[in-house]
């Protein structure tokens, strides 16, 4: 294609031309109300939000007071960020909820049919599946696992017990994406057979503790690690850098990228995992007390097409026509974070900078079409609970563990890597991800690293046959994890 060396060596600023021309065209205020998804007289559903600090307000905000659905208990191991949902719940609904601080108290309530989580990682597919298995529908925020096996492990659990379980991408509710999947599925821009999914977004250093720190007084520690190990706690903040930490996150890819990734595979059309998987990187620009990678690129190979991934924390100029020096810009226009996908076609390609749309382009960089518009996800979630039928959902817990999943093995192959130079040569057997290598070493250049005395992690390149490697003891350990007594995940 005309602009593919464009398109590679600096796709940020195609992404941040469809999100202006996006930005530019007509006000999407109307589609983006709440959608009516039941009637006044179906009976009213009792919900409880895990995890209220970060995430779970969203989740506040989705369900209190809308849908004929009433938030009834919140939970969440530190009772001292409970105040802000309690009263939010009380404005909307007239009284507060009741608060549990043990999530294995609040799966065995009769009264409570939904139960909404936004916790850490580590700790999803465990309450979901307890959840599950006493006659709870589920909610839960992506990743939905910490690890693959967790996640196939909700999926039987959805299946055996009949109960609705949606991921939380939202994009996959948004009128703009879906019409966007549709005509990109419709052929009109030929065969596809490479996505790029992008995570351009600013992380700094947690900072370096020099020992343990104590948790908050209010935390539940033991209740707070749940399945994970109780380690001494290594950084400065308890909540959201979690992230950063093996133990309990699974990195921007993890984090962000998973909507990017789950898009990807979407507009792809694959419903397995990949025959192979690579990845590189490294933690670039500071030393801390965080262990995932904050520049990452990960090459999925399908056989028939290609998904390379991309992560990035550090800080970049901006890359839109027409801007300022960056010293005269302010700081949201110098570092701005770039996330979203790119579908190459035989006949054109297809741009998504956001959750809610994106614009077809011919081969010749022509504008085709564009798409726009929001969805309520909840809504969704709601509507195929009151159906009881799985088929209706946007998200249905299948595909968000496979788009998780494809997280977790592009950890894996990072995490089994050996240094490696990066002035060296292109580590991918993939011409295209290795376009992405060089991108990322000239990135790394103008943020000022030192790439002559910097190494990277080179990722193993691991073989799939269904959702196990083929011949690598070491990465199929990885597939799942040690569990404490007493949180350990169900057997199939």
């Amino acid at each position: 294609m005309r602009i593919d060396r464009r398109l590679f060596l600096d796709q940020a600023a195609l992404l941040g031309v469809t999100a202006g021309l996006l930005a530019n065209s007509r006000s999407t205020r109307a589609e983006e109300k709440p959608a009516k998804t039941d009637g006044t007289k179906a009976d009213k559903l009792r919900v409880a939000v895990v995890g209220v600090k970060g995430r779970g307000m969203d989740h506040v905000s989705g369900f209190a007071g809308r849908h004929n659905c009433e938030i009834t208990h919140i939970c969440d191991a530190d009772s001292g960020v409970i105040g802000n949902a309690m009263s939010t719940i009380k404005d909307r609904q007239g009284q507060e909820p009741t608060f549990v601080q043990d999530i294995r108290k609040l799966v065995e309530n009769p009264k409570i049919d939904i139960i909404s989580i936004a916790t850490p990682n580590h700790w999803h597919a465990l309450m979901a599946i307890w959840a599950m298995q006493n006659g709870k529908h589920v909610y839960v925020e992506k990743p939905v696992s910490h690890n693959v096996l967790e996640g196939r492990r909700m999926v039987e659990v959805a299946r055996k017990t009949g109960k609705i379980c949606q991921t939380g991408t939202q994009s996959r509710s948004s009128k703009g994406m879906r019409e966007a999947m549709a005509f990109l599925h419709s052929g009109k821009l030929g065969k596809v057979s490479l996505a790029r999914g992008l995570c351009y977004k600013l992380r700094g250093s947690i900072g370096k503790v020099s020992g343990p720190q104590t948790p908050p007084k209010t935390v539940d520690y033991d209740l707070w690690c749940g399945p994970a190990p109780k380690a001494p706690l290594m950084r400065s903040k308890l909540h959201y850098d979690w992230h950063w930490v093996w133990d309990t996150g699974n990195g921007d890819l993890g984090n962000q990228g998973i909507h990017e990734m789950d898009k990807a595979r979407w507009g792809l059309q694959k419903t397995t995992l990949p025959l192979s998987v690579t990845s590189i990187g490294g933690r670039f620009g500071y030393v801390d007390d965080g262990q995932t990678a904050n520049t990452q690129i990960i090459h999925f190979g399908y056989g028939d097409a290609d998904l390379v991934f991309e992560v990035r924390g550090l800080r970049s100029e901006s890359p839109y026509p027409g801007k300022k020096s960056p010293k005269t810009v302010g700081p949201k226009d110098r570092y701005p974070n770039y996330v979203g996908n790119v579908w190459y076609g035989t006949e054109g390609f297809l741009v998504c900078p956001s959750y809610t749309g994106g614009i077809a382009y011919s081969k010749d960089g022509e504008i085709i079409k564009e798409f726009s518009g929001g969805g309520d996800h909840y809504g969704n979630f709601v509507a195929a609970v009151r159906a009881n039928d799985a088929k209706k959902l946007n998200a249905d817990i299948e595909e968000g563990h496979l788009s998780s999943a494809l997280c977790h093995l592009g950890n894996i192959s990072y995490r089994l890597g050996s240094p490696a130079p990066l002035d060296g040569k292109p580590p991918f057997a993939s011409g295209q991800a290795n376009k992405a290598f060089e991108s990322m070493v000239k990135h790394l250049k103008d943020s000022k690293i030192d790439i002559s005395a910097t190494k990277f992690s080179n990722g193993k390149e691991l073989t799939l046959k269904g959702e196990e490697f083929v011949g690598d003891a070491k990465a199929n350990e990885m597939l799942t994890r040690e569990y404490r007594k007493g949180f350990e995940l169900p057997k199939a």
